[in-house]
């Protein structure tokens, strides 16, 4: 494992953890981005790049914002340049079939850059990811708004590590508004019980495109509730995956 710094399209500076992993005849690597509030030093967020490096190469960054990362966070619209830049890496590292992997906030963010990016990857995984903006529907998503919206909910949110950039001027497109344009293999993950956003979240989005849905009995929210083993079944949907696609289509 080894720091990296790297820089995104609008020359804001990330930092980031790489796991050169093994490297397989088939090129695989993992680009791997978190949730809101998380960056690559938290515990959860570690055990995960460290579980996905011991499979092939993994990158993780800290979203613009969180971290040690430089810039604000936009919840989830610039982020796509972030995620463009760890796919990026990967490539130039050899790695020539890339599969992103996101948790929550990096779920939206890895839908939308599927569906948005000329650096999209090979196949795609959204982990606990929200279809739509703005939901209030648990106690959970009330508190994160809380600290979006309030004054002192941003102050806050500084004292938990993450810079705020300003309100958005323009709405960026939902994923599940995008998702339908996304046309490289997708896997959905949600937990069935999830206290951030609910499973018809994860249903929606299914729907809405060509996603394949798996809804985890007794698993809550993003990373600190995948287990080693779902960990491995992720990693196993995208070796197969890739193995059936052309490499580098990104």
């Amino acid at each position: 494992m080894c720091r990296i710094s790297l820089v995104a399209a609008d020359r804001t500076r990330l930092n980031g953890i790489f796991h050169p992993g093994r490297r397989n005849a088939d090129g695989l690597g993992f680009a791997v981005v978190h949730g809101f509030t998380n960056h690559v030093g938290k515990p959860a967020v570690r055990r995960i790049l460290h579980h996905f490096g011991q499979c092939a190469p993994t990158v993780g960054v800290d979203f613009r914002g969180h971290g040690r990362s430089g810039g604000k966070t936009t919840v989830g619209a610039d982020e796509v340049i972030d995620l463009d830049a760890a796919v990026g890496f990967l490539r130039e590292r050899g790695c020539h079939r890339v599969v992103t992997v996101g948790f929550s906030l990096g779920g939206s963010v890895v839908i939308r850059q599927a569906a948005l990016s000329e650096h999209a990857p090979d196949a795609a995984v959204a982990v606990s990811s929200p279809a739509r903006w703005w939901v209030r529907d648990t106690a959970a998503m009330r508190r994160v708004h809380w600290l979006l919206e309030h004054p002192a909910g941003r102050l806050a949110a500084r004292l938990l590590g993450v810079r705020l950039g300003p309100e958005w001027r323009e709405v960026p497109r939902s994923p599940i508004e995008l998702v339908s344009q996304v046309r490289i293999p997708l896997l959905l993950v949600h937990g069935a019980e999830d206290h951030y956003f609910p499973p018809a979240e994860a249903v929606a989005l299914s729907e809405a495109g060509n996603g394949e849905l798996w809804l985890v009995p007794g698993m809550r929210h993003a990373e600190s509730s995948v287990t080693p083993d779902l960990a491995d079944r992720i990693m196993r949907w995208a070796r197969d995956t890739v193995a059936m696609t052309d490499p580098g289509r990104g």
